[in-house]
């Protein structure tokens, strides 16, 4: 009989070690080590048939074809549905909606008269009832089981042969071959491992629910990205009801869609019109306050950036952001001081998108520097005005890709001009374009530059 032995094992590579150390030698990531108990090795697994090999043009074109779930915004993400036999992996923050949303898929998929089948691993299945009864997502073909044991999954999906299959979490199944504790590097790498080839020779499509780090990282070892065919996270302030769907990982098309629901009373809801959300409560002729036109994947977002600059009466002032890319604020303020003479020193300046908004590329740069600037001058800037641009270390003005989907977008809700770069090209859109090679050019143009030296 094999002797139980002590290991410790990396959640981020899964290197073994003897014992405990700070650091992985397999990875080099620090206080990734954890305790597992080994037990014997599991018994070996009969040879599979080996498939032939065949030809390319002689395979079906449908056999990555996506069925559509009747999530819209879903759909979207993974451009069209989810591939039958494929694994996805969904992640986020406690509280997020990540079981709200794939009880959601269920009950649509069911609707539709395709057999599914949730697998919850941490609640009852008298809590998971009372949750599709507030969401209305009661039925009859939507099959529910409480199971946290790997081979008892595996019967299911064998026997019931389910079209859509959803685990809710992986980071709670375990296998009884291995003697580590559920949500071990072991179990999870196993069980995951398990249910690839499951999902692959049954041709049930898995959706795997998973936890996160608390730096936004999923948790579990790295190899659980890679045997999935699919990695999305459901991300969103719980101070507002935007939530926001991206993926990190799809090899059956794109990563660049974004999903956007709202939470509502009823479950998570499909935005229609995120730019007018985000744009509902905005006040005009306020100073401080410029709209932007962002992307998100082939997406156009409107977003309105806020910014509040007050004398400090401390020695080191605040920067406080919310929104947007700290480092990328800090820059800009220094671009705004030693190019444009926007005067910062002693002043507390605080940032933000408004509305939950997250906007992290370079195109939001010039109106956050606008929005500085006519806080620091209390002239509002025009109402009717967007600006897009990046701005270099040189007080220079940057064109960015999409220009022509961004300014289409702030046509359609009405405005009138936009603020860019000198070298952006030309849009096929009805909205005039301010052309201008730098900052300060901008600044005095928009009339937010009295305070410039």
């Amino acid at each position: 009989m094999s002797k139980v032995r002590t290991l410790f094992r990396c959640a981020t590579c899964g290197a073994e070690a003897p014992k405990w150390s700070g650091r992985c030698a397999g990875c080099g990531d620090w206080n990734t080590l954890h305790e597992e108990v080994a037990g014997p090795a599991p018994s070996a697994m009969p040879l599979a048939t080996a498939t032939p090999p065949r030809p390319i043009t002689e395979l079906p074109s449908d056999d990555g074809r996506p069925v559509p779930t009747g999530v819209a915004e879903f759909d979207r993400v993974l451009g069209g549905g989810l591939v039958p036999g494929s694994v996805t992996l969904l992640g986020g923050e406690p509280g997020v909606g990540k079981s709200t949303l794939v009880l959601q898929l269920l009950a649509e998929r069911a609707a539709a008269g395709a057999s599914v089948l949730y697998v919850t691993g941490e609640e009852s299945t008298g809590q998971v009832r009372l949750r599709a009864e507030r969401l209305g997502a009661l039925e009859p073909r939507l099959l529910l089981a409480a199971e946290t044991s790997l081979p008892a999954v595996l019967a299911h999906l064998e026997s019931i042969r389910p079209e859509l299959c959803v685990l809710d979490s992986v980071q709670t199944l375990h296998d009884p071959q291995f003697a580590s504790a559920p949500g071990s590097v072991t179990q999870v790498r196993e069980c995951a491992h398990r249910l690839v080839q499951a999902a692959k020779s049954t041709g049930t499509t898995v959706v795997l629910v998973g936890h996160v780090t608390k730096d936004g990282q999923l948790s579990g070892p790295r190899v659980l990205e890679h045997v999935v065919d699919t990695v999305l996270s459901l991300d969103g302030d719980r101070h507002h009801a935007l939530r926001v769907l991206r993926s990190s990982k799809h090899r059956f098309g794109s990563t660049g869609e974004i999903g956007l629901f709202s939470v509502g009373a009823s479950g998570l809801a499909v935005v229609a019109d995120p730019s007018s959300m985000f744009l509902g409560d905005r006040r005009d002729e306020v100073e401080g306050s410029v709209v932007t036109a962002s992307l998100e994947g082939h997406r156009p977002l409107l977003v309105e950036v806020q910014a509040l600059v007050s004398p400090s009466p401390l020695p080191q002032p605040r920067r406080s952001v919310q929104g947007l890319e700290a480092g990328r604020v800090a820059l800009l303020l220094a671009v705004l001081q030693q190019r444009a003479g926007v005067a910062l020193a002693g002043t507390d300046v605080y940032a933000m998108t408004a509305g939950g908004a997250r906007v992290a590329e370079p195109a939001a740069d010039l109106a956050l520097c606008l929005a500085v600037a006519s806080s620091v001058s209390r002239q509002a800037f025009p109402a009717d005005t967007v600006a897009v641009a990046e701005v270099g270390l040189g007080g220079e003005l940057r064109q960015v890709q999409g220009m022509e989907r961004r300014l289409a977008e702030a046509a359609r809700l009405g405005f009138r001009s936009a603020v860019v770069a000198r070298s952006s090209p030309e849009v096929d859109a009805p909205i005039e374009l301010l052309r201008v090679p730098t900052l300060l050019g901008a600044l005095r143009l928009t009339g937010v530059a009295r305070t410039v030296g």
